[in-house]
């Protein structure tokens, strides 16, 4: 059985190896702008990255399981194939993606991990 001061001094190393682990986490990184992306997309090929856009009107393709993601200049396929999706895939949406860029077949793809949509409500125009 252990005593008194022996059990604190595990809850004491416990905790202290908590908190050393999460200061040796690295931090997320920020959010990029389709645009940002595609100004020097071969910095940014096979790494970890989170992004956000509008959805092209009418590039979901539900059968292949892509979209068209845009900024101000520039556009970049989305694969979602392997992407857990929140509700609302739609034409115009404002989306949230984090996956990885790869150049295949001369076209630059975001193969997505996690896709979030926003709210249509929140950006709709009071009456």
């Amino acid at each position: 059985m252990l005593t008194h001061r022996t059990r604190l001094l595990l809850i004491g190393a416990v905790l202290t190896i908590a908190l050393g682990s999460t200061l040796l986490l690295q931090t997320p990184e920020a959010t990029r702008t389709i645009d940002e992306v595609m100004k020097s997309p071969d910095n940014l090929e096979g790494k970890e990255i989170a992004i956000r856009g509008e959805i092209l009107d009418y590039s979901i393709n539900e059968t292949g399981l892509t979209f068209i993601i845009h900024g101000e200049d520039s556009e970049l396929l989305v694969d979602y194939s392997k992407a857990s999706v929140s509700n609302g895939l739609d034409n115009n949406r404002t989306v949230y993606a984090e996956g990885v860029l790869v150049y295949s077949n001369n076209t630059w793809i975001f193969e997505a991990e996690v896709i979030k949509t926003s709210c249509p409500s929140k950006y709709e125009e009071a009456e």
